[in-house]
C-alpha cells in the first residue's frame, strides 16, 4: 500500500465515520493556506466539539487529566482533526492509565517489545515531562526554556512509567499515524524571529558525518539547545550518515533520543527507552530518513549511535492485536470495535 492511497483511504473512512459519531455536520478550520486563507476540510470538526474526537470510554477522564490545574497539558492544535496522531495516541494508550487489566496487558506487551526486565507498569502519562525544577525537566536537560507539556518542548506523546527488579524505568514514546516524517530541524530556518537568529548556513547540516562534527556546527546550540550533548555517533553512524540525522526528517526522533539519553545519563533509572509507535501501513515514515543515509529507521536508527538509552519500535496494529488475542472474556470488545471501525486496527 503506497502512502498516498493509505492517507486518502483513512480520510474517506473518517469522513464516513463522522456522520454517525460527530454531533455537528459543520466543517472545522485548521491552519491557513499560502495566501493566508483558513483551511476547512470535511475531516476537520469544529474546535468547540473536539472532545467528540475521543473515544467515549475515556473522554471524561482525559478531559480531567489534561485540564489538571497544577500540571496542565496543551492538547495538540490539531486535536479537532479526525486524522490527528495526538488523538490516535489518546484513543490507543490513555485507557491503560485508568484500566488495571490493560496495564497488565501492556506489561506483557512491553516485555516482548522493549525489555524482559520490566515487572510492572505503574503509570501512563501523555505529553510527558519530569516536573519543573527537576534536573531532568527539558528546560534543564535540553535547554528548552520556553515550552510546556504539549507545546514548545520535547515531551513524548506517551510515557509508560515502569518497574524492574532493580528499580524503575521509563518508556518514552512518539506516536505517529499518517505523518510522512519526523519533520525537519527548526534551526535550519533562514529567517530571524524575535527570540532567535536565523541559521547563517543551513547547507552545513548536509555534510557527511565522516567530514563533519555535527555537534560543533549545530545551530540549535546557538539557541541554547543541548541535544548533541547527549548524542554520540557510533563508527557505523560516522560512516553511514550523509547529513545530520535531525536535519530534514528526523528532528522529533532526534530530540526524543537526546532526551532519553540525557535521562539515562543523569538518573538512576534502571531502564530508559525511546520508542516509536506507528501505523504499519505508513511506508513513507519507515523510509523518511533515506536522504540521511538511514534506509529504515526501525532497523538502522539505533545503529548510528553509541549504546545508551534503548531504542525500539512497535506498530499500533501489534498493540491492538495483542489486546484482542490476550483479553479475558471479551472485556475490551467495545473499545476494539471502535478502533477497528474508525482506524481499521
Amino acid at each position: 500500500m503506497n502512502n498516498k492511497y493509505f492517507i486518502e483511504k483513512q480520510r474517506e473512512n473518517h469522513i464516513k465515520w463522522r456522520k454517525s459519531h460527530i454531533s455537528s455536520p459543520d466543517w472545522g478550520i485548521q491552519n491557513k493556506d499560502r495566501n493566508g486563507n483558513p483551511i476547512s476540510r470535511e475531516y476537520i470538526i469544529p474546535r468547540r466539539i473536539w472532545n467528540e474526537n475521543i473515544w467515549e470510554g475515556i473522554r471524561t477522564d482525559l478531559l480531567i487529566y489534561i485540564n489538571d490545574p497544577v500540571n496542565p497539558i496543551q492538547a495538540h492544535t490539531g486535536s479537532h482533526n479526525l486524522m490527528s496522531s495526538w488523538v490516535v495516541c489518546a484513543n490507543l494508550y490513555f485507557a491503560i492509565k485508568t484500566t488495571p487489566a490493560l496495564k497488565v496487558l501492556m506489561l506483557d506487551f512491553l516485555k516482548i517489545k522493549v525489555s524482559e526486565k520490566i515487572t510492572a507498569v505503574s503509570d501512563v502519562e501523555l505529553e510527558f515531562a519530569f516536573p519543573k525544577g527537576s534536573n531532568l525537566h527539558p528546560s534543564e536537560l535540553l535547554g528548552e526554556m520556553d515550552g510546556g507539556r504539549g507545546s514548545g518542548q520535547t515531551s513524548p506523546d506517551v510515557a509508560f512509567i515502569v518497574k524492574t527488579a532493580n528499580g524503575e524505568g521509563i518508556i518514552l514514546t512518539e506516536c505517529k499515524y499518517t505523518e510522512h516524517s519526523f519533520y525537519a530541524c527548526s534551526a535550519r530556518t533562514k529567517k530571524d524571529t524575535k527570540k532567535r537568529k536565523a541559521n547563517p548556513d543551513p547547507l552545513r547540516c548536509a555534510k557527511n558525518a565522516i567530514e563533519c562534527d555535527y555537534s560543533s556546527i549545530c545551530h540549535q546550540t546557538e539557541w541554547g539547545r543541548e541535544y548533541w550533548k547527549y548524542i554520540r555517533l557510533s563508527n557505523h553512524g560516522i560512516e553511514t550518515l550523509i547529513k545530520c540525522p535531525a536535519s530534514t526528517a528526523g528532528y522529533q526522533l532526534f530530540r526524543q533520543q537526546s532526551l532519553a539519553n540525557g535521562i539515562k545519563q543523569k538518573s538512576n533509572l534502571d531502564i530508559v527507552a525511546s520508542v516509536v509507535a506507528f501505523d504499519e501501513r505508513n511506508v513513507d515514515l519507515k523510509k523518511c530518513l533515506g536522504t540521511t543515509g538511514i534506509k529504515d529507521f526501525q532497523n538502522d536508527w539505533n545503529e548510528i549511535f553509541q549504546p545508551d538509552a534503548i531504542f525500539k519500535t512497535w506498530t499500533h496494529q501489534e498493540w491492538v492485536e495483542f489486546v484482542r488475542t490476550h483479553q479475558v472474556n471479551g472485556e475490551f470488545d467495545i473499545w476494539l470495535k471502535y478502533l477497528n471501525n474508525r482506524y481499521g486496527y
